[in-house]
């Protein structure tokens, strides 16, 4: 007979314990985020504007926390922060989700109007500048505490190939991704990684948005590129990344 397979100890999952913050954490990517984070074993708060959404979520995963607030509006902001950080007990990774097409259906950028170009700013690019800016202190106070941080934010192909019609979100998108870059730079030395990530072309209510005509069964499922997304935040905290990571999608 031969001897019996020896077992060590399972190794815990890295994000088990974390403290995760997701916004536009109630549909699409948001929402598997959350449902991908939580059955990890994560201490997750979620952000997003509709009341009744938050609550029906977070009637979901046992646990977590709702948040209603608007990342784009400025004056939002620094309440969503102090919620997060009271209802974690602080923060070690925050997920910049929320997204605004800024105009639907899409259009030429000589057909977008002015406010829905301010839109799509405010949305994808200020609004994680403002709320990550805001967030740093708990951030930092993590990275001190040898748990390590990280800010992911949800990048996109339109970030870097240019799409007719898509000019207010992939402007927007740019600016987000290169703002990722500089400020992953700049605040390494306090330990926090600032990552910008491509999920790809997704099955969500966003996507059906912008192209309601595409197959569904063409697109990933959310549920796929949150469990990418959240590779991506791990092996930052394992300080295995040596450069920004950029997720590859078909076009």
């Amino acid at each position: 007979m031969s001897p019996a397979p020896a077992f060590g100890p399972v190794p815990p999952d890295p994000l088990h314990g974390r403290r995760i913050a997701i916004t536009g954490g109630t549909s699409g990517l948001g929402l598997a985020l959350a449902r991908a984070a939580h059955a990890r074993g994560a201490k997750v708060a979620l952000v997003a504007r509709t009341a009744s959404e938050v609550e029906r979520v977070v009637r979901e995963l046992p646990g977590s926390a709702g948040i209603v607030g608007d990342v784009a509006d400025k004056g939002a902001i620094h309440p969503v922060a102090l919620q997060l950080t009271a209802r974690l007990g602080g923060l070690d990774i925050l997920v910049n989700n929320a997204s605004s097409l800024g105009v639907v259906p899409l259009a030429p950028l000589a057909d977008t109007e002015c406010e829905e170009l301010e839109l799509a700013l405010a949305t994808n690019l200020v609004g994680p500048f403002r709320l990550t800016r805001a967030l740093l202190g708990a951030l930092a106070a993590s990275a001190r505490e040898g748990t390590g941080a990280v800010v992911l934010n949800v990048s996109s192909d339109a970030a870097v190939q240019p799409y007719p019609g898509w000019g207010a979100y992939g402007a927007s998108k740019a600016g987000l991704r290169h703002l990722s870059a500089i400020w992953d730079l700049e605040l390494r030395e306090l330990g926090i990684r600032v990552l910008s990530a491509d999920p790809g072309d997704m099955d969500t209510p966003l996507h059906a948005l912008a192209v309601p005509d595409a197959d569904p069964a063409t697109l990933k499922p959310p549920a796929q590129a949150a469990e990418e997304l959240l590779a991506v935040v791990t092996a930052a905290l394992a300080d295995r990344l040596g450069q920004q990571p950029e997720l590859e999608t078909a076009s």
